[in-house]
């Protein structure tokens, strides 16, 4: 399961303030692409523990973050790191892609 269910009114607390990289998976109920990615998003934030918190936006419930951060497209996952989005994938991607958005936003 993602750590954080997120939502506008907690996406500052839950992602800007965090002191360590946040994965945030902007995601839909009706989006099958959405629903593939899901166990690979929940799979990280176990591998990832300790390291990232991994957090769920349902832009259905959500639009106004959605809206801030222009997605256009789900799912799309963004790293944020001291506030800021640093990575962004758009549409179903392998677990390896993840990794590596990961990696390089734990790194810079």
């Amino acid at each position: 399961m993602a750590d954080v269910t997120i939502t506008d009114q907690s996406f500052e607390k839950d992602v800007l303030e965090s002191k360590i990289p946040v994965v945030v998976d902007f995601w839909a109920p009706w989006c099958m692409p959405c629903r593939m990615v899901g166990p690979i998003i929940e799979q990280l934030a176990s591998e990832y523990a300790g390291k990232v918190v991994v957090g769920k936006v349902n832009v259905d419930e959500n639009s106004d973050t959605a809206s801030q951060f222009g997605i256009m497209s789900l799912p799309t996952v963004m790293v944020f790191k001291n506030g800021k989005p640093v990575k962004s994938l758009s549409g179903a991607q392998s677990k390896d892609n993840y990794k590596k958005m990961i990696e390089e936003a734990i790194a810079a």
